[in-house]
């Protein structure tokens, strides 16, 4: 029996686990990617002696990467070396306001008392019930593709879900523990990582500070591109072929069924398609519409996670008061937040978010240099122009010298911008959002949209638009979620040994 042909549109982390599951269980899997080099929004590029990640940079739930790697008889010690961060991220809260979020759990709950008297005690209560929620949430809810109620129809398993809190927000479950001004934006940081105001995000994803409390911020010596180039090795030896700047333009659809997958120059035969590409632009862009499973009102109704202005900078000199992660919280999050969710505008004071990997990493910068990495957090769908990239620039700037105090503009020797219009070009992005789904109660599970195609029976879906949801580890599991999918449906052939 022939192999089955699996295309997969797109090389990120859900396309690169759905392609290397696939291969590993017997079929030909052949990756097509836009670009000219892998991982979507987890590549690097090198400029001026500087070496930046282009999106990712937190490493986090390092238990689901491992997961990922020993399924084939791996580890991820065999493809890159991780460093677990202390201080894992530093928040600053204004001039000489700076609080540093030790690795070290005794010095955590230090740190907690210290601001609030009991705090300490309410946090090791807090923490067991994440723990439970980590455990049922990672290693079963998120697991399930999402099609169908049955899956859920355990007794167990709904006691679990009864137990998780989902119908309660995370912000009134927070602050049935702390009230400390400090510690309510300290336990709410993570869930900006879901894409959604903490008061609209189930109470569930507190497993996300257990998650950022007892299992610690990592971090890949080298840059998370490691992680890329060690899961595109790990295919490699499976068997993917990776076909690079092969811009898909359309799935061919006969009779309910996807034959071909079109790009520019090519014509590629295929049994299966998993698409790892932005779902929307594959369902509005490479589908007839007789195929498209969901209405463009459909698509105006999701709530989008943010979207993003990013800075990439090479500073020419070592800088001072920064750590590898830094949190800028001196702005009321409140309005921020209003003017990314609820009235979407460019904002008048946002928080923002620098990443200096050099203070662990001497190679991802010349000596005595500093590589910098500045993203703001903004509403997707916004009117992107290099005029209001530059207004944002120096606003940040002149809060992160201020706060810092230091001169750093003058001793920039490398600078690249990168916002809605370059998600567009770089990954079709809907409306240029950064992230995906926000992880709303209304978007989970059965409420995303599916895995699989309604309309063409051997099309499936991978990756922030569909289940699990964003950010990496959900990717890498969605990878692997639809590459069972594919398994149960289209049978791989069995070696028969002679």
């Amino acid at each position: 029996m022939a192999q089955k042909k699996i295309i997969v549109i797109g090389s990120g982390f859900s396309g690169l686990s759905a392609a290397t599951c696939l291969a590993d269980q017997g079929y030909d899997v052949t990756v097509l990617e836009k670009n000219s080099s892998p991982g979507g929004r987890a590549r690097s590029f090198s400029a001026e002696g500087f070496t930046y990640d282009m999106g990712p940079s937190w490493y986090w739930m390092p238990d689901v990467f491992e997961s990922y790697f020993r399924r084939f008889g791996k580890t991820t010690s065999d493809y890159y070396d991780l460093l677990r961060l202390d201080p894992s991220y530093t928040v600053i809260f204004g001039e000489d306001d700076f609080m540093e979020i030790p690795a070290s759990m005794y010095k955590m709950r230090e740190l907690f008392e210290s601001l609030e008297k009991g705090s300490a005690n309410a946090l090791d209560k807090f923490l067991e019930q994440a723990a439970y929620k980590y455990e049922v949430g990672i290693n079963q809810l998120v697991y399930k593709p999402g099609r169908s109620v049955t899956e859920f129809m355990n007794l167990r398993l709904l006691l679990d879900v009864l137990r998780m809190d989902v119908f309660q927000s995370i912000h009134k479950h927070i602050r049935r523990f702390f009230s400390h001004d400090k510690i309510l934006k300290l336990m709410e940081f993570p869930i900006l990582f879901l894409g959604a105001l903490p008061q609209n995000t189930p109470a569930l994803y507190s497993l996300m500070n257990y998650a950022d409390i007892s299992l610690g911020t990592w971090y890949p010596m080298g840059g998370m591109h490691k992680i890329v180039e060690g899961m595109v090795n790990l295919a490699e030896e499976k068997g993917v072929t990776f076909l690079y700047d092969q811009d898909v333009q359309r799935i061919d659809v006969q009779d309910g069924v996807a034959k071909q997958v079109l790009t520019a120059t090519d014509i590629f035969e295929a049994d299966v398609v998993v698409a790892s590409a932005d779902y929307h632009h594959v369902e509005k862009e490479l589908l007839p519409k007789a195929s498209q499973s969901y209405s463009d009102d459909y698509w105006d109704k999701r709530v989008m996670a943010p979207s993003s202005l990013l800075f990439y900078l090479g500073v020419n000199k070592r800088l001072q008061n920064l750590q590898h992660h830094n949190l800028f919280f001196d702005e009321d999050f409140g309005p921020h937040a209003h003017e990314i969710y609820t009235d979407p505008k460019w904002p008048n004071k946002p928080l923002f978010y620098v990443s200096a990997p050099s203070v662990t990493d001497p190679s991802v910068a010349p000596e005595g240099c500093e590589n910098l990495f500045v993203l703001i957090p903004v509403a997707p769908d916004l009117h992107d122009t290099e005029e209001v990239r530059e207004k944002y620039y120096h606003m940040v700037m002149d809060r992160l010298e201020r706060l810092t105090k230091q001169e750093i503009r003058s001793h920039v020797v490398y600078k690249r911008s990168y916002a809605h219009k370059d998600f567009i070009n770089d990954y079709n992005a809907f409306k240029g959002n950064a992230y995906g789904l926000a992880n709303t109660l209304m978007q989970t599970a059965l409420l995303k949209p599916s895995l699989k195609s309604r309309k063409v029976k051997n099309l499936f879906y991978t990756g922030q638009l569909t289940v699990p949801g964003p950010g990496v580890p959900p990717s890498l599991i969605s990878g692997q979620v639809v590459a069972k999918e594919v398994a149960k449906e289209y049978a791989a052939p069995v070696a028969v040994k002679v």
